[in-house]
């Protein structure tokens, strides 16, 4: 199995603690967000991680080779010359995955207790195209899944704006993606957008037609660390269960 961790961020809502370091870097508790990721991965016994880079690309280089990749298979997809966003950072790396494998894709940022082996076994039971995270909690962005747990819609509450994939997203349940989403292999060649786009956007489209389901996490904790706040909380969580 392939793993790609996003850690090609600006991480803008992060300042002032990424004035001089990549987000990836940021601290939590004593270890790097980065390091928290790969040792997911390495726990999963993932053959193979990519990382792309663009902010500071060269501390993440020097971070890796300080601590020998921990002991993982790491490949860097360098997005130093232009920030790719999720989609296009992904078609971009994917000459560098374990060729026939499943991806799993984890945002940096996150910190979630579930357990994703219970993610990848699902997705082989069903035969998704697709398998993204979802929870059932407050957002300014929602993704709508109908009873068959298949894309839909997104919407953006603060905007307003819809795309809609699916003709049933008005009976759809919406629901907050998690930055964690296990791919097939065959959702590479399907890629025909270029240049920077979204990977929502990539699975609105294809989830006219393909399997763009959801999993489901009722796991204990799950949390967005993009902001200096987000991180104390995440934080003073992990130091009270020690």
């Amino acid at each position: 199995m392939n793993a790609m961790i996003f850690a090609a961020g600006l991480g803008t809502r992060l300042r002032p603690l990424t004035d001089n370091k990549p987000k990836a870097l940021v601290e939590l508790a004593g270890k790097t967000l980065l390091e928290r990721a790969i040792r997911n991965m390495i726990d999963l016994n993932v053959d193979r991680i990519v990382i792309n880079v663009h902010h500071h690309a060269n501390l993440i280089e020097e971070f890796l080779e300080q601590n020998h990749n921990f002991g993982a298979d790491i490949r860097i997809s360098d997005e130093r010359n232009c920030l790719l966003d999720t989609g296009g950072g992904l078609k971009k790396a994917a000459g560098l995955f374990i060729p026939n494998a499943p991806i799993l894709i984890y945002n940096v940022d996150i910190l979630a207790s579930l357990d994703l082996k219970d993610l990848i076994t699902d997705h082989q039971k069903t035969g998704a195209l697709v398998s993204m995270v979802m929870r059932l909690r407050k957002s300014s962005r929602y993704l709508y899944f109908n009873q068959e747990h298949q894309l839909t819609g997104w919407k953006n509450c603060k905007t307003g704006e819809i795309k809609q994939a699916r003709v049933d997203m008005e009976k759809s349940t919406p629901l907050a993606f998690s930055g964690i989403h296990l791919i097939s292999p065959e959702l590479l060649p399907l890629i025909q957008e270029e240049g920077k786009f979204s990977i929502i956007d990539l699975y609105l489209r294809l989830a006219a037609k393909e399997k763009i389901l959801s999993f489901i996490d009722e796991s204990e904790i799950w949390m967005d660390l993009g902001k200096p706040e987000q991180l104390a909380e995440a934080e003073k969580f992990i130091l009270q269960k020690k």
